[in-house]
């Protein structure tokens, strides 16, 4: 059964850091591209970042460009979110999903996680 989970959210101050995994079973993450979105409450989901399967590339969206960094672990089937310099705007339900190639569209994925919650706070 192809599965993704995501774990690493929780309650931060503003400014601080958070590390999110999104780990993968059933199948092989290496071969997928991995994009994580975020909800807040009364918002759509928005796309925050993403990694290619072919060559790595990486993209952003704008709000957390040079805050946020993605990156794959493949022996570990992971994929990471590092998110630097958190702001109270940050916070949501943080997903992880799976597609053939990265875009910034929720529909082009195929497979999601459950959520993790991450909330910036003093």
């Amino acid at each position: 059964q192809l599965q993704l989970v995501e774990s690493g959210g929780g309650l931060v101050q503003p400014g601080g850091s958070l590390r999110l995994s999104c780990a993968a079973s059933g199948f092989t993450l290496d071969y997928y591209a991995i994009g994580w979105f975020r909800q807040a409450p009364g918002k759509e989901r928005e796309g925050v970042s993403c990694i290619s399967s072919s060559d790595g590339s990486t993209y952003y969206a704008d709000s957390v460009k040079g805050r946020f960094t993605i990156s794959r672990d493949n022996a570990k089937n992971t994929v990471y979110l590092q998110m630097n310099s958190l702001k109270p705007e940050d916070t949501a339900v943080y997903y992880c999903a799976s597609a053939g190639s990265c875009d910034y569209l929720p529909d082009h994925y195929d497979y999601w996680g459950q959520g993790t919650q991450v909330t910036v706070s003093s």
